[in-house]
């Protein structure tokens, strides 16, 4: 069997991530992001996807919101009341793993940078895909940036009408390039 990949997390949604991820795994699905926000009563965000590429639905937030939830009561990373949200990774998800960056290439993304580049911190193109180092983007002005995959903040799909006629098609079917 393939090794799966991750998405990148830091501090607590690295642990979290590392709790959950051989369950979601098991059960037939991806995790595409753990986020935590909140302070007085955190809300821990799953976003998944179903590793057959098949449509994710309730019935799955429903079973991975189980899972996961007994997990996270026996490792108990969140002292405290906490909440849980399970959700699919949506039409402008975010592009976490380098197989999202390959598989939306020639789709609108944006991203966000942790450190400044070229005094930018924010970027806006066409994504042309990544590897285990750096991601891809030709910007409006039709320059080509690599980004380090280490440094991107947060990236993500922007909602387009060639997105959303893409995301409509079955798997496997062509796809137009821009």
């Amino acid at each position: 069997m393939p090794e799966i990949e991750r998405p990148q997390h830091e501090g607590l949604e690295a642990r979290i991530a590392d709790a959950i991820a051989p369950t979601v795994e098991h059960m037939g699905y991806e995790l595409v992001r753990v986020q935590v926000s909140g302070k007085e009563r955190p809300v821990v965000q799953i976003m998944a996807d179903r590793a057959d590429g098949t449509t994710f639905t309730v019935e799955d937030c429903e079973a991975i919101s189980h899972a996961v939830g007994a997990v996270l009561d026996v490792e108990d990373p969140i002292r405290g009341e906490w909440a849980l949200e399970v959700s699919s990774a949506g039409i402008d998800r975010p592009l976490t793993r380098a197989k999202d960056w390959e598989r939306f290439a020639g789709h609108v993304a944006q991203l966000e940078l942790a450190v400044p580049l070229e005094g930018r911190k924010r970027f806006k193109g066409v994504a042309m895909g990544a590897d285990a180092e750096a991601a891809r983007l030709r910007l409006e002005d039709g320059t080509e940036m690599a980004f380090p995959r280490s440094n991107i903040r947060r990236a993500k799909l922007v909602l387009t009408d060639e997105l959303i006629a893409a995301t409509n098609k079955p798997p496997g079917a062509p796809r137009k390039e821009n």
